[in-house]
């Protein structure tokens, strides 16, 4: 099976909650060609179900999603062993003052405004977290590839 041979260890997982098609498609297809695995939930039921499936790395959440709103799910995500420490960016048309209240609280990496994301900043973002989010220290029978 030949695939993403290239990549040193298993790739970190991002649920994108995002329910504008061209968006997601945008954010996924960004994202993979920088070596992260992408599943796309188009809805809040949708939503919990990935994010409990994969316990993702990542996940990068829209608000004014259909069924179950992001602040539900968010919330969800806090009160249950599989969600409760999976980093979350809200990525959301409101302004964070028109955002339900509390997201912070509940724990947000950061809050984004789509209309003043440009497509680069979702890869910059996202490696940013992720860099910082996975062990520094290399685990142990697995000496690092000499570059």
């Amino acid at each position: 099976m030949m695939g993403n041979m290239d990549n040193s260890g298993p790739s970190q997982t991002i649920v994108i909650v995002e329910d504008n098609p061209a968006l997601s498609e945008i954010y996924k297809t960004r994202l993979e060609l920088i070596g992260y695995r992408c599943v796309v939930a188009q809805d809040g039921i949708a939503a919990l179900y990935h994010i409990q499936k994969e316990t993702p790395d990542l996940v990068l959440l829209d608000i004014m999603i259909p069924n179950v709103s992001g602040d539900q799910i968010l919330t969800r995500m806090r009160t249950n062993d599989w969600g409760k420490n999976v980093p979350v960016v809200i990525i959301s048309n409101l302004n964070e003052s028109e955002a339900p209240p509390g997201l912070r609280q509940l724990g947000i990496v950061d809050y984004l405004i789509k209309a003043n994301l440009s497509d680069d900043q979702i890869d910059k973002i996202v490696n940013k977290i992720l860099k910082t989010v996975t062990t520094p220290v290399p685990a142990p029978n697995e000496p690092k590839p000499q570059a």
